[in-house]
């Protein structure tokens, strides 16, 4: 099964490009997010394909006065994982690891022309692997680079343009997750109790810091990293914590959603501190994660749709709310620095049980 991926020197297995691998959960992803210097205007979009489901899907949802508008499209992969377009949505990759472009031609009233920076050379997360019991669960790697943005977005009609000040985050995973419908037969000795997540990109004037943390049921971290990572950084760059904590939060009644925080990172001179006041939420299931129009869900040939949420009016408490990004301002702490103030995302899911938060 010969594609166009086939004629780059890019293959890990002696198979053609079009297989990858025998877990029907492979993925390969793009996300972006970005965000208007004071926080009001937000855009995310995500881009996957799933070549054992035959599926690829795209999405983009756009903040606007409160309101969250989503464009969703999937269509059949037909094995082709080098077409980088799903219906109106196309990716452009204009300089690897530096520059990428999103276009969203103008579908169900909404349109967007993105391009995406790097500030540095992208960090790599540590290989995220976790197991159900004799399943594999989990198995991916992802890249992370915060941006520079520029563009336009477009709602109903109303065109704005991304002025100087934009910044974001874009990353690239890949790997095994769990996609499309979900496996009807229960595993004896599998099913994962719990799942706690947060993810803090984080944009200043001259640095950005990242941080995550997958954690179990009892607040035990299986997978964290910490960098503070300067502009122009290459891929030695920066500071790496295996260490940093998340401390001081609390959550918003009747939900799963921290009203704060405050992220200590280890440093050589002492501690950086980094404390997070959430001012706005993105619901993730916005670009496809959870809901109709979940990642690798088949919708046939091609299905493209709207989807405008009211973030005032939902109901934050429910399940398909509890995954988001919270649009977060920052204030950057250091031994021997000026206080600095910057602004990110503060990403938050907790599913199942969680002791330290008493959830």
């Amino acid at each position: 099964m010969l594609t166009k991926g086939d004629d780059f020197p890019i293959h890990q297995t002696p198979e053609p490009i079009a297989y990858a691998g025998s877990d029907r959960n492979f993925y390969d992803r793009y996300f972006f997010n970005g965000y208007s210097p004071d926080g009001a205007d937000f855009v995310a979009v995500a881009f996957g394909v799933y070549p054992a489901l035959n599926v690829a899907d795209a999405h983009v949802s756009i903040i606007r006065d409160g309101v969250q508008r989503c464009l969703h499209a999937s269509r059949i992969l037909g094995m082709e994982r080098m077409a980088l377009e799903v219906g109106p949505i196309r990716i452009e990759v204009i300089e690897p690891l530096q520059t990428l472009k999103v276009t969203l031609e103008r579908a169900e009233g909404l349109a967007c022309e993105l391009t995406f920076e790097g500030r540095a050379f992208p960090i790599e997360e540590p290989r995220f692997t976790r197991r159900s019991g004799p399943r594999m669960f989990m198995d991916y790697t992802r890249l992370t680079q915060n941006v520079r943005m520029s563009g336009w977005t477009e709602v109903d009609g109303e065109r704005r343009v991304c002025a100087a000040g934009w910044t974001g985050t874009r990353d690239r995973s890949w790997g095994i997750r769990p996609v499309g419908a979900a496996d009807p037969q229960p595993t004896p000795g599998g099913g994962v109790a719990g799942f706690f997540w947060q993810w803090t990109p984080l944009n200043f004037a001259d640095r950005s810091v990242f941080f995550h943390v997958n954690a179990d049921t009892e607040g035990k971290p299986w997978n964290t990293r910490a960098v503070i990572l300067p502009d122009g950084a290459g891929p030695e760059g920066g500071w790496h914590s295996d260490s940093p904590r998340m401390e001081d939060v609390t959550l918003k009644a009747g939900t799963r959603h921290a009203l704060g925080g405050t992220l200590k990172i280890p440093l050589a001179q002492g501690e950086a501190s980094v404390r997070l006041e959430p001012k706005g939420v993105f619901l993730m299931r916005g670009i496809g994660y959870g809901g109709e129009w979940r990642h690798g869900g088949l919708k046939g040939e091609l299905a493209v749709g709207r989807e405008d949420i009211d973030l005032g009016a939902v109901d934050m408490g429910a399940p398909e709310n509890w995954h988001i990004q919270a649009i977060a301002t920052a204030t950057f702490e250091a031994p021997g620095e000026t206080a600095q103030q910057g602004l990110g995302v503060f990403e938050q899911l907790i599913a199942g049980p969680y002791r330290p938060y008493g959830v």
